[in-house]
Formats: C-alpha cells, structure tokens, sequence
C-alpha cells in the first residue's frame, strides 16, 4: 500500500502580493503630525523671543540715554562747581563737612574704649584730633608713655586684639631723657566707630 504524501506549496496567485500597509501609514501620518506642531511651537518660540529681544533693545537705548543726559548734567554742574568766584564755597563746605565728620566722633565713647585697653600702668599723653578717611575709618594719632618698654608693648598688643581698634603703627619711639623719665610711643590706630 501506497500513501501519497501531498506536498503544499503556499502559492499566490494575485499580481501584487498582499501587504500590511497600513499601521506604517498611520504611524507616518501621527508623526508628521507632532513634527509640525513642534515646528509651529519653536516658531512661536522663535516670534517671541525676537520680540522680548526688541523690548530690550528700546530699554537699553532709553536707559543710555538717561545715562548720556545724566552725564552731560553733571558735566556742567562740576564746570560750574569748578569756577573761581565758586571755589571758595565748595573750600568752605568741604572744612564743613569735615568738621561735621569729626563732631560726629563721640570723644566719650571713644575714651571709654581706650580705657579697655590701655594698661594701667601706661600714660596717654595726647590724642589729636581723629581723622576720618575715604572710607568712613576713624584715624587715632596718639602718643603714650610708659615708665618700661614691655607696657608699650603690651598696649599695642592689646590693640591688635581689641575690635574697636585694628593694626596700630608705632611712628616713632623716645627713649626717657633727663627732663622725661617715660619712654614715649607715637601711634596711629585705626578705630571702629561707627559714624
């Protein structure tokens, strides 16, 4: 007995084979679909920024200028400041204002901190009149005498540890002589009161 065996073979018959087109057509279709509206958001992005960026442009040019104004303004105020018949009131209210800034020194105060740190063994012998810098700083000038070299030393240490003072410049120092038995140093401090 014989078995046939049949053998399939798939054949197709149609002229054009049959494909699954669509899912690629519609995940094309989806795709484009959010390039262009990414593309519509980078364009708006776009508009706007060169707006903001023309916004800028009209601040900046009306803020020059102000600045240009300004600046001519004062030119002619230092012109006129600068003129002889105006030089002796600007001499006078510069000695104004630095007395003004030299007042404006509590004296009270200003012992009452020397007091913390000089030892009691060491004299002030004077303290000139305080001048005040650029930047608002106190300027100590003063002269102390000591009857031995180690007491000096120790008040200016005691400065440099002090807040109320900052580094002191000895300027000069004496030895005691016939007619002054102090050993006498001139110093500069710097002193942190607040004006």
């Amino acid at each position: 007995m014989m078995t046939s065996m049949a053998i399939q073979v798939p054949i197709n018959l149609a002229t054009e084979p049959f494909r699954r087109d669509r899912p690629v057509l519609v995940a094309t279709a989806v795709l484009g679909l959010l390039l262009a509206m990414l593309l519509g958001f980078e364009a708006k992005t776009i508009v706007s920024q060169r707006h903001e960026g023309g916004e800028i442009h009209v601040t900046i040019n009306r803020l020059n200028a102000q600045l240009r104004g300004i600046t001519t303004e004062q030119a002619k105020l230092n012109a006129l400041l600068r003129k002889p018949e105006n030089a002796e009131v600007m001499e006078r209210s510069l000695f104004l204002n630095a007395l003004i800034d030299r007042k404006a020194i509590s004296w009270t105060k200003l012992f009452a901190d020397l007091e913390k740190v000089v030892p009691y063994n060491v004299r002030l012998v004077s303290v000139r009149l305080p001048e005040v810098d650029s930047d608002n700083r106190v300027l100590l000038d003063m002269v102390v005498g000591a009857k031995e070299r180690p007491e000096l030393v120790e008040l200016v240490s005691h400065l440099e540890a002090s807040p109320q003072f900052g580094a002191p410049s000895v300027q000069s120092t004496t030895p005691p002589s016939q007619t002054d038995p102090f050993y006498r140093y001139h110093v500069v401090v710097s002193y942190a009161q607040k004006l």
